[in-house]
């Protein structure tokens, strides 16, 4: 949670945490969504040569940025998809040399959605 940016007056975190499994990325975003209060989040765990990833996004933003798009945007640059909820969406990829490039394009995406 210390990790997290503001953007446009809203916290952001993006995470890397290797080795993780798709419960423990779960549990994780419904930790960090209580200890952050408003916030986007987005982690990412590679293991071997596939990516899982969890997309989520505070109750009081879900209006400006919904938790699928978010994934969706990080999943076509690593060779995946993804989807679910407004609030939570997950998915995967196939391309984790391109990870670390589209974990950084995250914020210049929610600040185009906030504007």
């Amino acid at each position: 949670a210390s990790e997290a940016t503001d953007v446009a007056g809203i916290k952001l975190l993006t995470a890397k945490l290797d080795g993780s499994q798709s419960k423990t990325l779960r549990e994780t975003l419904d930790k960090l969504k209580q200890k952050l209060g408003s916030a986007v989040i987005l982690l990412a765990a590679v293991n071997g040569d596939k990516i899982a990833m969890i997309a989520g996004v505070t109750d009081d933003l879900t209006s400006q940025i919904k938790a699928g798009d978010l994934l969706n945007h990080v999943a076509s640059q690593v060779g995946g998809k993804g989807g679910g909820r407004p609030d939570m969406a997950q998915g995967g990829g196939s391309q984790p040399e391109n990870l670390d490039a589209a974990l950084a394009s995250v914020t210049t995406w929610v600040e185009e959605k906030l504007n």
